[in-house]
């Protein structure tokens, strides 16, 4: 008897010292290893560039590396998947995008996910406005000379996108619905080859990135009739909204967002919104990232998620007025 309570104190005084051990580590504050972050496209584009500085920011913020994974495919949907299938620990995110967090949506038969079911909205990062630009060389110097062109000429003016169901073909095809006039869109395989053709004189309008445009528009080689931000960027403060031209409430913008997938515990989260919140009110964060003409402004998970709700109804509107088929 005497052998078995000696036994029993020896358990009691291990089980002391060790349940505390085993409950500190299973309540670590998070993040306790590495976090990574998932861009859908391949490196070098606005989704790649936001992704990198947010990880370096909260890489400094919590003493803990986050790191950015790319992983392009299948026009954003492959690494979107990936992230929707990941353990819901915080420790895999996605910097996701216009495109493949909504627009695909609306355009892919199968593809493997739910926006608003598979993944949790975090932090919208940042957004840049597209500008429409025309040839340097063209008689067009504003919006209403744009607009009495086409109706002049119906189905003879062409405007360029950088491929089907983009934002910028999107962005045109709503600009051309709203201002009631007929013009030819002409899908290029990417950015470049549609620039060069706006460049050369061959097209005669294009809704492409702001960065991607501004050197452009400063050195005269193309003229910027006006953005299609609700605002206008301190990047090119002297040109017009789409809105102020009188086409009212056009918003159609680029931009990236941190999501988590569905089942992430709440209060990493919360904690991630707000660690994400305080590096985007830093003036030195921000700042550097308006020249390349992107808005950045804090917001909550409940604004980033009415945010992603209002995408996607003028996109389901936009898509389905246009009878928009993937290619």
């Amino acid at each position: 008897m005497q052998l078995f309570r000696r036994l029993f104190l020896k358990i009691l005084k291990i089980c002391f010292f060790v349940i505390p051990i085993y409950s500190a580590q299973a309540q670590s504050p998070y993040p306790n290893k590495t976090v990574t972050i998932v861009v859908t496209y391949a490196p070098g584009g606005l989704g790649d560039m936001l992704a990198r500085k947010i990880a370096e920011q909260l890489t400094v913020k919590t003493k803990q590396s986050f790191v950015v994974e790319n992983k392009p495919g299948a026009t954003g949907a492959l690494g979107t998947r990936y992230v929707t299938k990941a353990k819901p620990d915080g420790y895999t995110l996605i910097l996701g995008q216009t495109g493949e967090m909504v627009i695909n949506t609306f355009v892919s038969k199968e593809l493997g996910y739910d926006t608003m079911r598979d993944l949790k909205p975090v932090a919208l990062i940042g957004e840049v406005p597209l500008t429409l630009v025309v040839p340097a060389s063209a008689s067009t110097n504003s919006i209403n000379d744009l607009i009495k062109k086409a109706k002049s000429n119906p189905n003879k003016l062409v405007y360029a996108s950088s491929g089907t169901a983009t934002p910028g073909h999107l962005a045109a095809a709503a600009f051309t619905q709203a201002s009631g006039i007929e013009m030819i869109h002409a899908p290029y395989k990417g950015a470049g080859p549609a620039m060069a053709d706006v460049l050369g004189g061959h097209v005669d309008m294009f809704f492409s990135s702001t960065p991607s445009v501004l050197q452009l528009v400063e050195s005269k080689k193309l003229k910027a009739l006006a953005v299609s931000s609700p605002k206008r960027t301190s990047a090119l403060p002297e040109v017009h909204t789409v809105s102020e031209e009188g086409i009212k409430d056009f918003s159609f913008t680029l931009w990236g967002g941190v999501f988590a997938p569905n089942g992430t515990p709440e209060e990493i989260l919360t904690f991630l919104n707000k660690e994400i919140n305080t590096i985007l009110e830093d003036p030195n964060f921000y700042k550097e990232l308006e020249k390349d003409s992107v808005l950045v402004k804090a917001n909550s998970r409940k604004e980033f998620t009415e945010f992603l709700k209002t995408e996607f109804t003028k996109y389901a509107k936009t898509v389905k007025s246009i009878d928009l088929k993937s290619e």
